[in-house]
């Protein structure tokens, strides 16, 4: 992958919620018109939080996308997720 193009949709900081879309580039170039994102976080009973992420993907005329690929980039995500959550949970003094 050379390179991914976002828009963001919304940003809502009291909801927790997040939400953009691929506009250009990534690994499904060829295949994808657009993926779009939701994240959303939700305060947990017990402390801490929870997240929810919904992807849509809107393919391009004709072209289909097998689980496996969806599997492939969900798990990709979600790397992401938890290196970012690594990164703040090691360096909360500089986010409280």
């Amino acid at each position: 992958m050379k390179y991914l193009k976002h828009n963001v949709d919304a940003l809502d900081k009291e909801k927790m919620m997040h939400s953009y879309t691929m506009v250009e580039g990534g690994e499904f170039a060829d295949k994808i018109e657009t993926i779009s994102y939701e994240i959303k976080m939700e305060a947990s009973p017990v402390g801490g939080c929870k997240g929810l992420n919904v992807s849509k993907y809107h393919p391009k005329p004709g072209a289909l996308i097998n689980e496996e690929e969806i599997k492939a980039g969900k798990e990709k995500a979600t790397a992401v997720f938890k290196a970012a959550e690594a990164y703040l949970l090691a360096n909360l003094e500089g986010y409280a």
